[in-house]
């Protein structure tokens, strides 16, 4: 029987990018944009306040972009400072790639292992599903799902205990399977 955890984010995680003002390396995104119109033309920003000073930064989502290309619904989320919104635009590799910005996902998710322990198996098959692109080792995963201390479970890969079709020793954001052997 497959055993189904999921990797759930808790919160918006921290933005890594160097403050201007105070040299600070963490930003919290804060859920409000910043719409700027220019005739036919618009500007669109996430607001991102630095954690050392609370100076605000923007990172832009849309520059110069014709207000008929922009979806209706898109532009009533960036007005309506949908939060949900803020998730998705932070992980989109185009945005981080356009800021040069990365994401440091520690403290920002949880895993549910929906705690269907069945201790008399002898095998058991447990397939790891992300919510969201969140990049965690997957040796941390098995640890904390399992219970277990993570020297525990690099041991027990070591001895071909819990075998995968991906390398468990590497950080992954993707769905994976991998079976425990007792």
């Amino acid at each position: 029987m497959l055993t189904n955890w999921v990797v759930m984010p808790t919160c918006l995680p921290f933005v890594l990018r160097r403050c201007h003002t105070c040299g600070w390396e963490r930003f919290r995104a804060s859920g409000r944009f910043r719409v700027n119109a220019h005739h036919k033309l618009i500007d669109a920003w996430l607001l991102v306040l630095c954690t050392g000073c609370g100076e605000t930064a923007k990172l832009t989502l849309l520059e110069r972009v014709n207000v008929r290309s922009v979806r209706p619904d898109l532009l009533d989320r960036l007005h309506g400072n949908d939060p949900g919104l803020a998730a998705e635009l932070l992980q989109d590799p185009v945005v981080q790639h356009r800021n040069r910005v990365a994401l440091d996902w520690g403290g920002a998710w949880r895993l549910d292992t929906g705690r269907s322990d069945q201790p008399g198996r002898a095998v058991i098959d447990v397939a790891v599903r992300f919510a969201a692109r969140i990049p965690v080792r997957a040796v941390r995963l098995i640890a904390e799902g399992c219970g277990l201390p993570r020297a525990e479970v690099e041991r027990l890969v070591e001895e071909g205990r819990i075998v995968s079709a991906v390398r468990l020793d590497s950080r992954l954001s993707g769905d994976f399977t991998f079976t425990r052997l007792r």
